[in-house]
């Protein structure tokens, strides 16, 4: 019976030595194998010292359980009386419970600890080759087939490794360095068995085994797959086909050798999916082979690959023929056509690739982890190597380093980057090291936790501190990740650091134009204009700059992005708030880095107003304005100016800010991927609505400027605007026109004549006030909707237009008046217009057959006369195959014909009308929606095209640089406009076939 205050005494030493389960610790430090010794306060001061003592105690007492009597007595006198072994051994069990079962189904492998010689120390590939023959011959001795044999040899060398690791007699590059040495013997061990197994396979082929990735570079994990290549040739006169083959058979056995699991375990995986054609291509080819594809078909990531490449198996010769054969490949990369575009490519895959649930918990994948450092710096191996052999080291590590003794990284940023792998490097040994498993998660649960703090050497509060320390390494991946590509540009040309390397000239454009810059002369003078000098601006901008440039870099045109940058700075250099609010809010560099780069249209008109910066600053400044706030301050402008033209110099203004709100909220949303989905029907309603509402308020500033000129605040006769069109529909693009009528009535006691004379007056003094030549761009009114076209009155009175439609209105006003919307005036007139119109837009019955025919004959001879000469019939978003025109005639005939019974089709807005006519059963639901995606499709290609071209088009840019600006706009990767103009093709060609059954009727 164990007395309480002494279990008391006992509990608090345990906690003082780092168990947890004290009970446990007590009962098993009491077990007969331990005898006295489990009270030794040397053995408690080593387990104490280990990453988990419960663990640790718990699979010694499972190893001397298993030990017959002679073998436990040595085990347990070594302990005492050997620190070297006792570190050793019980750190490994306190870290890994994999390795503990291992001890425990092979006893004697404790004594592979035992040994301290010096060679002991850092062994290389022959010292493993050894001691897996020594190890697989043991095994073998006991029974075990080869396979099992060298599975067991090889844990027993992990085991050695291990302890080495745990105990910090070597740091994380050296382990990983040994466990790449390991592999590559176990690969010849492995590659051994298979050719013994069959012999016959061996004589007739050559067979090389490239090591690739971590393997390759000398820097594996503990459990990780082996990437690798095989390259064959013919032996002794044999058939090229049959050494291939026999040299497959080889491969494919000495695989299954690794990766097989048995009750001795697994290795772990080889994965030749690496090779050229990965999945889908042959196991093993011929070094010609290779090279044909490497020369034809290769993607850079292959090249990427390359760059870790080393023989590291079977036929020696062979397999440096091979790496001599693909070096020059690897180095020529960076001049390959699409490279940026597939450096962009492998940079949002790596992103994308990440499960949502796990995105907080990975050291390899997530924000800040281990692929961010590896990527940055094989890609700059990519871009410089092909100059300067110094860099072609295929360890993340010595590239690193080689790359900061070049000037090609700064030295303090690769200081930092060194230490955050390393750091992160060992926290993924360690996760692998518990079970043997693979993974890249921090654990969750606290024990877990705990012993992987203590493991690092955090003891006060160890879950605490290594939270701590992995966020702090992981903000500064991520802070010098795109760094790391562009501050050495500044310091090549600012002078920035006294002593420090500089990046020349060369290097810098090489750099540049690696990431898509296509006149790196002119950026890096941009760059020495922005950032040289002493000044605390010239001190900004040197922070914003190295995060600009990598925004600047994932949009379609990164020159014009840096330019725009620099002109805007220019302007607004010398405010105090411009550069402040691009350092300190968050959203408003990277929200001016989109808008500059995605086009011309928002750096345009930025440019004339540069003081528009400060809406990207905050989420509200990007949010349009309602048409009621902008009318608001449109007629307060219009109060406050002299004469007309001053008053319509402020109302353009105001419109001109609210086109680049809209336009810059729009391209920043394109950025914007949220869970992977974007609402591009929302986006053009969106810019529909505000850009209808503001050209709306300016079409109500210039009526108020021109009736204020001449006549005060009040014309003879009432006056009221009515919106045709996109405009009526509240559907206008960035490009479009302002399709208008005008109506008037005079006021009691004033002459017809008189009051004709005042209407037509203003109407055109508005025209040419919306239209003067000023920096800000115009806003074009088209009345030719009006009756009779051009050849009638531009402005009528509602009892002329009453008497028009009465006797001589045609079928396709009546389709035009569908989208009639008064946007400005008198609202009493333009409410009475729409009662005059509404039973000529929604006839009683629907419109009879002729009426019908005519609308169908007016929409083919469309088709025939009016899609312009040269123009491709499957891709002009207006009047080609299943674009706008097809889809607005379809719903209007919807409308025309059923309006007068369906309430909700008695809308301007094409997609409301579509909408309702699919709810009340007038168009399938499947119908609706092929409908609705070309609309929307076609219109979010006409926006893209005028934000991209700063001028409207209905067809898609020929210049390839525009081309994928759309095709970002649009959501698609570079290098994948040829799936936008499919995918275009496809959705509107869907559309076609339902126009011409619900439009045409055939």
């Amino acid at each position: 019976m164990t007395v309480p205050g002494r279990r008391s005494s006992t509990f608090t030493r345990l906690v003082r030595y780092g168990f947890a389960d004290l009970t446990a610790a007590e009962r098993l430090l009491g077990a007969e194998g331990l005898g006295a010794v489990g009270d030794d306060p040397v053995l408690l001061e080593a387990l104490g010292a280990t990453a988990d003592p419960d663990l640790a105690l718990r699979g010694l007492v499972r190893l001397l359980d298993v030990l017959p009597a002679d073998g436990r007595r040595a085990l347990v006198d070594t302990l005492v009386s050997a620190k070297p072994l006792r570190d050793r051994l019980l750190g490994v069990l306190g870290a890994s419970e994999a390795l503990g079962d291992h001890l425990t189904r092979h006893p004697g492998d404790w004594r592979a600890l035992i040994a301290f010689e010096q060679n002991d120390l850092h062994p290389g590939t022959a010292d493993f080759e050894r001691a897996l023959a020594e190890g697989a011959a043991l095994g073998r001795e006991r029974g075990l087939v080869p396979s099992d044999a060298l599975r067991a040899a090889y844990r027993r060398c992990l085991l050695t490794i291990a302890a080495r690791d745990v105990t910090g007699t070597i740091d994380i590059a050296e382990t990983a360095a040994e466990l790449a040495d390991l592999a590559t013997a176990t690969l010849r061990a492995a590659l051994a068995i298979a050719a013994g197994e069959h012999p016959d396979d061996a004589a007739v082929c050559r067979l090389a085994v490239i090591g690739m990735g971590k393997c390759g570079g000398q820097e594996l994990n503990y459990v990780s797959d082996v990437d690798v290549i095989f390259v064959a040739e013919a032996n002794g006169g044999a058939e090229e086909a049959s050494a291939l083959r026999a040299a497959t058979r080889l491969a494919s056995r000495m695989m299954r050798v690794c990766s097989d699991v048995t009750p001795e375990g697994t290795i772990w995986p080889v994965d030749a999916n690496l090779r050229p054609e990965g999945r889908n291509g042959p196991l093993v080819r011929t070094l010609a082979s290779h090279l044909a594809y490497y020369e034809r078909w290769a993607k850079t990531w292959e090249f990427q690959a390359l760059l870790k490449a080393r023989p590291v198996a079977g036929d020696q010769e062979l397999g440096r023929r091979y790496v001599e054969a693909v070096t020059p490949l690897v180095w020529q990369a960076a001049e390959r056509e699409n490279f940026v575009a597939d450096v962009q490519q492998m940079r949002r895959t790596v992103i994308a690739s990440i499960p949502v649930a796990h995105v907080e918990r990975e050291l390899k994948l997530g924000p800040g982890g281990l692929r961010d450092v590896e990527f940055a710096v094989q890609l700059l191996q990519l871009v410089h190597g092909r100059s300067d052999a110094t860099l072609r080291a295929g360890g993340t590590l010595a590239a690193l380093a080689a790359l900061a003794s070049g000037g090609y990284v700064g030295r303090a940023d690769a200081a930092a980057l060194d230490a955050a792998y390393r750091f992160l490097r060992t926290m993924e040994h360690r996760i692998q090291l518990h079970r043997l498993r693979r993974t890249h998660l921090m654990p969750e649960a606290a024990d877990e936790l705990r012993r992987l703090g203590r493991s690092l050497g955090f003891r006060t509060e160890p879950v605490a501190e290594l939270g701590k320390e992995w966020r702090r390494h992981a903000r500064e991946v991520r802070r010098l990740h795109e760094k790391l590509f562009y501050r050495p540009l500044l310091d090549a040309v600012a002078q920035l650091e006294p002593g420090e390397i500089r990046l020349s000239p060369k290097a810098a454009g090489q750099r540049l134009q690696a990431l898509g810059y296509a006149d790196p002369a002119a950026a890096l003078r941009h760059l020495e204009a922005l950032a040289s000098g002493v000044t605390r601006k010239a001190a900004i901008q040197r922070t914003l700059l190295p995060v600009l440039l990598g925004w600047f870099a994932d949009s379609a045109d990164p020159d014009a992005g840096l330019l725009n940058f620099h002109k805007v700075s220019d302007a607004l250099g010398k405010t105090p708030w411009y550069l402040r609010l691009l350092r300190d809010e968050g959203a408003a560099a990277e929200n001016l880095a989109r808008v500059l780069s995605a086009g011309r249209l928002a750096p345009d008109l930025l440019l004339r107003a540069p003081e528009a910066v400060a809406l990207l600053g905050a989420e509200e400044g990007l949010r349009p304005r309602d048409r009621q706030a902008l009318e608001q301050e449109t007629l307060a402008a219009v109060g406050r100016a002299g004469d007309a033209e001053a008053a319509v110099v402020a109302v353009r203004g105001v419109r001109r800010r609210e086109l680049f709100r809209t336009c810059a909220a729009d391209i920043i949303g394109a950025y914007t991927t949220g869970n992977g989905e974007r609402d591009f029907g929302a986006r053009v309603d969106a810019v529909g609505q505000a850009v209808s509402d503001l050209n709306a308020a300016a079409i109500a500033g210039a009526l108020r400027a021109a009736v204020r000129a001449q006549w005060g605040e009040t014309l003879p006769t009432r006056f009221a605007v009515i919106g045709m069109g996109r405009f009526g529909g509240r559907e206008q693009g960035y490009g479009s026109d302002a399709d208008v009528l005008f109506v008037h009535e005079p006021r009691e006691g004033v002459d017809e004549q008189e009051a004709a004379k005042a209407a037509f007056a203003v109407a055109n003094e508005m025209r040419r006030l919306l239209q003067l030549p000023t920096t800000d761009p115009p806003l074009l009114i088209d009345a030719d909707l009006r009756p009779e076209g051009k050849s009638g009155p531009l402005v009528r009175s509602l009892g002329s237009y009453a008497a028009y439609y009465r006797r001589w209105s045609l079928v396709w006003e009546s389709q035009a008046l569908l989208r009639a919307e008064p946007v400005a005036g008198n609202e009493e007139l333009g409410r009475r217009f729409m009662e005059l119109v509404d039973p000529l837009r929604y006839p009683a019955g629907g419109p009879g057959e002729d009426a019908v025919r005519e609308i169908r004959r007016l929409k083919a001879r469309m088709e025939s006369e009016r899609l312009p000469r040269g123009a491709d019939p499957t891709t002009h978003t207006k009047l080609g195959r299943g674009g706008l025109s097809d889809v607005e005639w379809t719903v209007q005939l919807l409308q025309l014909r059923h309006g007068w019974e369906v309430p909700g089709l008695r809308t301007t807005r094409t997609r409301r009308a579509l909408t309702a006519a699919c709810a009340a059963g007038l168009i399938p639901a499947d119908e609706a929606r092929t409908l609705d995606e070309a609309w929307v499709l076609a219109t979010s290609v006409r926006n893209a095209v005028m934000l991209v071209r700063g001028r409207a088009g209905d067809t898609f840019p020929g210049d390839p640089r525009e081309l994928a600006a759309v095709g970002r706009y649009l959501g698609y990767e570079p290098g994948h406009v040829g799936d936008m103009l499919d995918d275009y093709r496809r959705v509107t060609r869907r559309a076609r076939g339902v126009v011409e059954e619900r439009f045409y009727g055939r």
